[in-house]
């Protein structure tokens, strides 16, 4: 089986991190993994997105057209994502940045206050971290654990001392469950 994803938003969101991270999990599952990232010149406010493709047996090639997910941090993404989505798809929409309906029928649309719950833990960067709960809380591609794992295996220490935070907001991300638009 083989999964695409696209996770898009501005520079500075967590982007490029959640892709990796993902692609990170599946690779210490044993899965064949691509991670490609794409950003504009600009450090920060600049449109970044990347594709996570994770499978069972070697990938053919790394380009995605029409993937199972997209994971929409912000408005433009939702606006340059939503029509891309396969039918019977999963979107989840960081509500916060994003406040309008998704006009979609035959996907699920995951409406999820990410920025908010990540301020409520007491960090705006875990805004991720919420998201990528959500999308494997609706996507079974991987389970959350290996996540936290790959946090774990993955992370430089100097950065340890978030992983409970980063395993919160993976939690409260996954509590979003899906909202089919029909």
């Amino acid at each position: 089986m083989q999964t695409e994803i696209i996770v898009a938003g501005f520079g500075g969101q967590g982007v490029l991190f959640a892709g990796q991270l993902l692609s990170y999990a599946a690779m210490d599952e044993g899965r064949e993994v691509t991670w490609i990232p794409s950003y504009g010149p600009e450090m920060r406010g600049g449109t970044a997105n990347c594709t996570v493709i994770i499978s069972d047996e070697e990938i053919g090639s790394p380009l995605v057209k029409n993937p199972q997910a997209v994971i929409a941090m912000n408005l433009p993404s939702v606006d340059k994502y939503v029509s891309s989505v396969r039918a019977g798809g999963v979107l989840v929409v960081n509500a916060s940045m994003a406040p309008r309906e998704v006009e979609r029928q035959g996907i699920i649309v995951v409406n999820v206050p990410a920025s908010e719950i990540a301020e409520s833990l007491g960090d705006k960067r875990m805004t991720n971290m919420v998201l990528l709960g959500a999308l494997l809380g609706n996507l079974p591609v991987l389970p959350l654990e290996s996540i936290e794992k790959a946090l774990k295996a993955h992370l430089p220490a100097r950065h340890h001392r978030l992983l409970p935070l980063n395993s919160q907001a993976l939690q409260r991300g996954a509590e979003y469950t899906k909202q089919p638009v029909v």
